[in-house]
């Protein structure tokens, strides 16, 4: 099968090189063409527009950073909308909007073409491996249509709902876990300005109710080494999803009280300059206000802490 991918950074990149690794033809196209090396030296061809792809292909992917760069790539100057033939299909699998998806459904059903969101979760590591979840909204019949397809690039390829509902999962998803980032900050450093060395806190409420569920594993990556380069997620872009979270709270009239106090954490990050560093560099801030030290736990020392637990 020929399918079209546009937008080859760090999660696209992945995804669209599993696609290959699963016999199919690409056709990509990126802001340059150096971002497709990988891609166009295992085979794929290169589209010198969102147009040119589309009249290629009759599915196309998309990964791009914002709901704006997806409107342009699919109904700006040269956009999908004036290559695809009827009959087509556009899963796009960025984090978007609820409502810009709605609308690009709309668009695009008044031209016979299928518009699904398909936004995905598992980071550059999962793009990569295919260890990543697919939530996808939008016609159940084009779901199936493809699905294989899907789960050539992950192994969780889900149909959730209706038009918006692939967006409204992703975004419960990421806003809680900005929520949650921002708690553990807090709390952890609450023990250790209290006295209690990190790991040795580490260790200990792994073991409680809450942490054999794992909720205090992610601190392991970031947070207890203090090393927030290079980034599994980038700030600038969790950021967008939790404002598009709280964006749609108020347009359902859901109070977000705590989801906008992680907002206002991520916004006072962003405005230091870490936009490119790893999202959950804001635990930087809390440490700072708390006056703790640094924290900064060898790597090996949080491995056999968590190795611990394997035997």
């Amino acid at each position: 099968m020929k399918i079209g991918f546009i937008g080859l950074g760090m999660m696209g990149a992945g995804m669209a090189s599993n696609l290959q690794k699963a016999g199919h033809d690409l056709v990509v196209h990126d802001l340059t063409r150096q971002a497709a090396s990988r891609h166009l030296a295992a085979g794929a061809t290169w589209a010198d527009s969102p147009r040119d792809l589309a009249e290629a292909c009759n599915i196309v992917f998309t990964s791009l950073p914002t709901p704006a760069d997806v409107q342009a790539v699919g109904t700006g100057p040269n956009g999908l909308i004036e290559g695809f033939r009827s009959g087509a299909a556009w899963f796009d699998l960025s984090t978007n909007a609820v409502d810009v998806v709605r609308s690009l459904h709309t668009t695009f059903a008044g031209k016979n073409i299928d518009f699904l969101d398909a936004p995905v979760s598992g980071g550059p590591k999962g793009a990569n491996s295919g260890r990543l979840a697919i939530w996808v909204g939008g016609d159940e019949t084009v779901f199936d249509k493809y699905r294989s397809v899907l789960s050539a690039m992950g192994d969780q390829a889900v149909y959730i709902g209706l038009i918006g509902a692939g967006s409204i999962a992703k975004l419960v998803h990421n806003a809680s876990s900005a929520a949650v980032n921002v708690v553990l900050s807090e709390v952890f450093t609450l023990g250790i300005k209290a006295g209690v060395e990190p790991l040795a806190l580490f260790a200990a409420v792994r073991q409680g109710a809450s942490g054999r569920n794992r909720m205090f594993d992610r601190l392991a990556d970031h947070f207890l080494t203090g090393s927030y380069d290079p980034a599994d997620f980038a700030l600038r872009l969790l950021h967008k999803d939790v404002s598009l979270a709280c964006q749609l709270g108020r347009e359902v009239q859901v109070p977000m009280r705590l989801t906008n106090l992680a907002l206002q954490e991520l916004t006072e990050a962003l405005n230091r300059g870490w936009g490119a560093r790893d999202s959950r560099v804001g635990s930087l801030l809390q440490q700072e206000r708390a006056g703790v030290p640094p924290i900064a736990v060898a790597p090996e020392k949080i491995k056999a802490v968590l190795a611990a637990d394997e035997k």
